[in-house]
Parts: structure tokens; sequence; C-alpha cells
């Protein structure tokens, strides 16, 4: 029944388009793109004639994404918007760009380039293959004289050794030739996928009282298109704000130039890691042991192919979060992975989506092809109209700029204007943008904040013997920002990569900055104070660790030290630290923390003891 309907239902929108003989083909261009977190909506506006009547708007060379069902029609009052369809073109497949155009003619070349040699290769081998079965001279009956077999073996050693430099050569064009080949195909590999697609078109039917000018606006969301952020912390020294470049990462490949668009991002969605560690409260009882801080994966790496090699461009998102990134032009890639993150994401365009479970440092996927990308997709929907608030038209007018720049080398932020909504931030770029359809990714700086910050250097000798420099930064709500990978660079060097996860902060905005290797730290336990000893039915065992932290910068810092005592979970097992501590002591969790100031090239020594009291005939596991 299902299925009778819907053929009813297109044979119903087809005869709706098919009642009139007046058709216009609509060439546009797009002049306004939202790009949200996995799609974008694009708005295109066109001015034209239309005459008295019904008349069918065929608006061609539209992407083969759209999603059909999103399709809004704006225009004037006078005209009545009867039917919408969206339907794919397969006869007209998208124009190829000149450059696609030469690199695949080069291509072409060298494949006849070498063929030819492939061919010589062949004639050298069969040459010395001859030679080497004819090196008997005369038959069986002549006699062999020294001067025949000299002649014999000069002209043998020579023939010979001039047919192995020619193979040699051969051999270092092929090689050339396969080179220049596969620096064509990575490039190749920037403009378009393997596979050619159809043109979009949606068809538009509208009834007009009069003879009459109007203008038209199509507003439609597609695929193939999404953005996600990354961050640049630059930090000169920790007497110095803290300077934050917004980043978005865009990728547009919806086999349609965006040229001179107005440009905006929507938080919508239609190797060795500089996190510092926490500490585990350690919970005491018989036989249970200390919490262990075996690393989680921090950092994940891999290489991502299909059945003929390695993909660039290929989107790698954490599942659930805007933390992503992309390959290179060898299929390589490496992310940084947040607390409880489970599950990595990967899309292309052309293929399946793959989703992995997060269980490695070193993740390869290949991706297989999906057959059905091409299925053609209609939809029909009647009377279609929406207000200029609804449809969310910008009316600024500004001068164009190109986006050229590559996500390597875009270190600086362009004028962006913030726009909050009520449950969105959008940032609308201040010049037009022209962004090619490609596998390429472009790097977009939004905004640069300057933050006021308190420094602050952390450090849990226990886990690790670093000591990380924190960031906090008030007010921090304010910046709307979302989670996403941060390049830092303190005191003018890049040191690595760290999360910036703004989704469960509530008070100040933790940024961590790295290990500083200018402070050093040792924590060793001291052998005087660690016993064992038996008081009537009870065992007392005592523990006692030195800590030494010493400033080696030219600077004075304030640094924070962890560590912590065990917390007894039954009445017979007694902890207690001792009384002469410095620390402030959490009792629920263990925890000891000091907190102090260190002046340049000065040293701290800090001094953690406490014991443990239970009956004689059990065991408890302190370390």
């Amino acid at each position: 029944m299902k299925k009778i309907f819907f053929t009813l239902f297109v044979l119903c929108s087809i005869s709706i388009f098919s009642q009139t003989n007046t058709e216009k083909k609509i060439t546009s261009k797009v002049d306004e793109a939202i790009v949200f977190l996995e799609s974008a909506q694009v708005t295109r506006k066109k001015t034209m004639t239309i005459n008295k009547g019904t008349t069918i708007l065929r608006f061609i060379k539209l992407s083969p994404f759209i999603d059909g069902k999103s399709i809004q029609v704006k225009t004037s009052d006078n005209v009545e918007i009867q039917a919408v369809n969206f339907e794919k073109n397969y006869l007209k497949k998208q124009t190829k760009s000149p450059e696609l155009v030469k690199l695949e003619n080069d291509l072409k070349a060298l494949r006849n380039k070498l063929s030819l040699e492939n061919t010589y290769q062949n004639i050298n081998k069969e040459e010395t293959k001859f030679l080497q079965s004819n090196r008997e001279i005369g038959g069986k009956n002549q006699t062999l004289t020294a001067t025949n077999l000299k002649n014999a073996s000069t002209f043998y050693g020579t023939k010979y050794k001039v047919l192995k430099l020619e193979a040699l050569k051969i051999r270092e064009r092929i090689n050339s030739i396969y080179k220049e080949q596969n620096d064509i195909k990575k490039q190749i590999g920037n403009f378009s996928s393997k596979k050619e697609f159809a043109t979009g078109e949606a068809i538009i039917k509208i009834k007009a009282t009069k003879t009459t000018t109007i203008k038209l606006e199509l507003v439609y969301n597609v695929s193939n298109a999404g953005w996600f952020p990354t961050y640049d912390i630059r930090v000169k020294d920790i007497n110095s704000p803290l300077n934050l470049v917004y980043k978005a990462n865009v990728k547009q490949n919806t086999k349609v130039d965006w040229n001179n668009v107005k440009l905006s991002f929507s938080s919508s969605d239609p190797s060795v890691s500089s996190e510092a560690p926490e500490l585990r409260t350690h919970y005491l009882n018989y036989n249970s042991a200390p919490p262990t801080y075996t690393k989680n994966i921090k950092t994940v790496s891999g290489i991502v192919s299909d059945a003929s090699g390695a993909l660039p461009g290929v989107s790698v998102l954490i599942k659930g979060t805007t933390i992503g990134t992309e390959t290179d032009f060898d299929g390589h890639y490496s992310i940084t992975i947040p607390e409880n993150a489970t599950v990595l994401s990967y899309s292309y365009l052309g293929y399946t989506d793959v989703e992995r479970n997060i269980n490695s440092s070193n993740m390869n996927v290949q991706m297989r092809e999906d057959a059905n990308v091409l299925d053609e997709v209609v939809v029909t929907a009647m009377g279609i109209k929406r207000d200029r608030k609804s449809l969310g038209f910008a009316q600024q007018t500004i001068k164009s700029k190109e986006l050229k720049r590559s996500r390597e080398t875009d270190n600086y932020a362009i004028p962006t204007k913030q726009v909050i909504n009520q449950t969105t931030v959008n940032f609308e770029i201040a010049a037009p943008y022209s962004l090619k359809s490609s596998n390429k990714n472009y790097t977009v700086g939004m905004k640069t904040y300057e933050l006021n910050v308190d420094y602050q250097y952390y450090s849990i000798p226990k886990i690790d013997k670093n000591a990380f420099l924190i960031a906090y930064a008030n007010n921090w709500e304010k910046l709307n920002l979302l989670e996403g990978e941060a390049s830092i660079y303190f005191e003018g060097t890049y040191i690595g990569k760290s999360l910036l996860d703004t989704r469960f902060v509530t008070d100040k905005l933790k940024i961590s900055l790295g290990r500083d290797k200018n402070i050093t730290i040792n924590r060793e336990k001291s052998k005087d104070f660690t016993t064992k000893q038996f008081i009537g039915s009870k065992k007392q065992e005592n523990r006692a660790w030195n800590i030494t932290v010493k400033n080696n910068k030219s600077q004075k810092i304030n640094i924070s030290i962890f560590d912590q005592i065990p917390v007894s979970t039954l009445e017979e097992i007694k902890v207690e630290l001792a009384k002469k501590h410095t620390g402030k002591f959490n009792k629920e969790t263990g925890e000891i923390l000091w907190k102090f100031s260190l002046n340049p090239n000065t040293t701290k020594k800090l001094q953690l003891r406490y014991s443990v009291k239970y009956p004689k005939n059990r065991t408890v596991i302190l370390d």
C-alpha cells in the first residue's frame, strides 16, 4: 500500500510540472552560505521577469547533495508558489575546473610516456637474453683460437655493458615517471573524488496574475560541507596575557564553487599529550591495591585508505564533539583524544561513513565507495513560503576577498561579527570569501582574544614528575568557544597540542599549556621513615616521601603540588597524617595540596608522612 501511495505521489508531482509549456532555465550563483558543523545552508538570489500565468523555473547546475526536504523559496507576494521539486540530471555532469583538466591531461601524457619506456625496457631485456644465449662461438668442429676468444670476449663484454647501462637509465626514467604520476594523483585528489556526479536541479512551479519582475530567493541545505574549530594559544611569558585565535577549519565539497559569498559559521549541527593528569581517591581495604595510573589513550594516529591507496582530505571527528582533523596527502592523521571519548567517525565524499571504537593509539581505516551515492532524490512541496526573518537573511554589503591560505600557514584572524542566537552562535565573516569545491581543508581565523588569565603551575609527581602550566580564564562563557584541539606556543616555541574542552566547565576555564622543562620536580621514598612494626595486636606501617621542586626559570612562579594518602573504608584500619604537615589536607579524598610561590633559581623541599595501623593478621597494600 505504501509503495502504491508513493508511486501515485510521484506521478502527481510529475503531472503538476507537465501541465504548462512555459519553462525557464535559471542559472544563479551562491550568494550566502551558513556552514554548520556537518552541513551548510545555501542561499541563491535571482531577479527575473515572468509572464502572466504558470511558469516552471528550473534552477540548473546545483549541487547533487541538496536535501530536497530542506528547500525553501521566498518571492513577491503577488505570485504564488505552487510546487517545489528537486532532482538530479545525470546527463549533465559536473564541469571540471581548468586546473583539474590540465592535471588529468598531464597524467595521460605520463601514462603514454611510461608505456613507451616499458617497451624500451622489454626490448632491452630481449636483447640481453639473446646475447646471453649466444655466447658460444662457432660449431663443434670449429677450432677456437686465442684471437677468436679475445674478439668474442671483447664483443660480448662491450655489448653487455651497453645493454646494462641502458637498462639502468630506463629504470631511472620509469621511477621518475612513477614519482611524477604519484604527485599529480595527489594533486588531483585535492580537486575531486574518484566518482563523477550528476548536477542538481530545483524546479519551482510559480503562478503570476500579471507579467511582473520578481526577486526570488532559493534556500536549501547541502551535505559534504562543514567545519570544526581549532585554536592557536600563544603565551609570551607568564607575566603577559594569553592570546587565543579561534579558527574554523572548513571543508566545501558540494561540487559547486562558492564565489564571493557572504560566509558564516554556525555552532549548530543539522604525540605526547599536553593534558595534565588528575588524582583518583585511594580507598584502603584489605588486599585492595592503590589506584593505578595507566595512561589512557590521549592521541590516536593512523592512515585512512581505500582499495587503491591513501585518501587525502578524509574528515576524522570524535563522535559527540566538535573535535576533529583531516588526513594529509599521504592519508595520515593524528587527533588528540579527550576524557570519556569512545568513537572516531571517518567521512569522505563518495564513501560510506565509518565509525570505530577508540581502542588503540594507532588506528588505520580502509573505506569503501558508497554504491548508493548517486541515487536520485525527488521531493515535492506545495505552497512553501517563508518570511525573511525565518530564513536568516543578512543585509550587509561588503567587499570581496578570496580565501587562499591553507590550514598549515593560516595563523591570523580576519574581521568577523559574532551573532548570538537562542541556542546557537554564528560567526559572520566581514567580507565575502570564495571557497572552491574540493577535498582541500581551509582554515579561517575568525576571532583573536587577548585574555587576562591566572597562570598556575601544576604537578602530581606521584604520576608525572613534570610541571604543567595551567591558565585559568574567568568569564570564558562570553567567548562562545566550542571544544577543539589547540596548538600551544609558549615563549616563542611550539610545544605541542592540547585540548580546549568546554563541555564540562562550570567556573574558570582551565587551559593546559603543557610541560615546562625549566621546572624540575623529584619525588622519592624516604628510607629513614619507611618502617613496619608490631604494636600489640596491631601492625603499623610508616611511609614518607620527599618532594623537591626547583625553579630554573628567570621568573618567579606560582605552583601547586598534589599528592595523597590512602583513605580507609574500615574502622579497624587507621590512617594518620603526620601532625607537622604543611599541605592542605582533604579528609574525604586523601589529597594534599601544597600551594606556594618560588623565586628564580631556588628550591623548595616538601615531605609527606603518614602511618597506617591495622590488625596484624591482615594485609594491606600501600604501594
